[in-house]
């Protein structure tokens, strides 16, 4: 069944930063559906600079290709302004990031022209509360080139999630890389991605949300652990990740991944416990 959805085309890119203060000042509940709308940025023209700026931060080599991750930061701002619309059921405080899948169909340049579409899918039930995925989309010309699902969980229920099965953990190998994340990470990664969310900045804003101090952005995490794949990837391939604990700052964490024919498995972890499972497949 086809999806009729209301489009609204930016041109210009949503100030993150007049965005998180209207979320927080929000009360949310204004409805028990998502809103039929979609978000357009026709063109988007890529700076090098700031993707130069992402690829130090993250782990990237330079080049002139985009990193499967960075799309993800070109439609985040037009994802935030959607959970921000008047429409919008939840309040962005207090949802949880716990999924990302990101499809790369082809490698994409800087040089090229983007055309994004933001919108939002699929709420359901979930033990915890509720979820609603937030999908993308990069096109050049009428090829879709990239696609990114993130799925939210409004949570309503206090539990904590379920610890991960052995298999999902213990059979990966011994790491590969440790890991050493400094207390001005998640500083460094809003700088680059836009997303200036407290809980990520300083101890005493992320001590705000119930944190002990700030945290590392996911797709940060996400970001790095594709890097450590640098120049063993296809053209098309898709990385699908769970968030699990956070990684907090500045900390030490292990990377461990193993292959399984074209495809690889990989995870972030501490002596807390799993931060990130995820697995690639061509």
């Amino acid at each position: 069944m086809t999806v009729v959805r209301t489009v609204r085309k930016l041109h210009s890119t949503p100030s993150l930063g007049l965005l998180y203060p209207k979320a927080a000042l929000s009360f949310g509940g204004r409805g028990s559906e998502l809103p039929g709308v979609e978000y357009v940025r026709p063109e988007v023209v890529i700076d090098r600079a700031a993707l130069a700026s992402y690829n130090e931060v993250c782990g990237f080599g330079t080049g002139d290709v985009l990193p499967a991750t960075y799309p993800h930061v070109l439609a985040f701002p037009l994802a935030v302004r959607l959970m921000t619309d008047r429409g919008f059921p939840f309040r962005l405080p207090g949802l949880v990031h716990v999924n990302n899948r990101i499809t790369q169909h082809r490698p994409v340049s800087a040089g090229e022209r983007l055309r994004l579409r933001v919108w939002a899918d699929s709420l359901r039930e979930h033990e915890r509360g509720q979820q609603f995925d937030v999908m993308s989309e990069a096109a050049v010309g009428e090829d879709v080139v990239w696609e990114g699902v993130s799925t939210y969980l409004r949570r309503t229920t206090s539990s904590s999630s379920a610890s991960p099965s052995s298999s999902e953990v213990e059979e990966l190998p011994a790491p590969s890389a440790v890991w050493h994340t400094g207390s001005d990470l998640g500083r460094r990664y809003a700088a680059v991605s836009g997303d200036h969310n407290p809980i990520h900045l300083r101890k005493i804003t992320a001590r705000l949300f119930g944190f002990p101090r700030a945290i590392a952005h996911g797709m940060w995490t996400k970001a790095h652990c594709l890097a450590a794949f640098s120049g063993r990837l296809p053209d098309a391939f898709t990385v699908d990740v769970r968030f699990k604990l956070p990684v907090l700052l500045p900390s030490s964490v292990e990377f461990r991944s193993a292959r399984h024919g074209s495809d690889w498995e990989f995870s972030v972890r501490s002596k807390r416990g799993p931060h990130l499972t995820g697995a690639i497949q061509a």
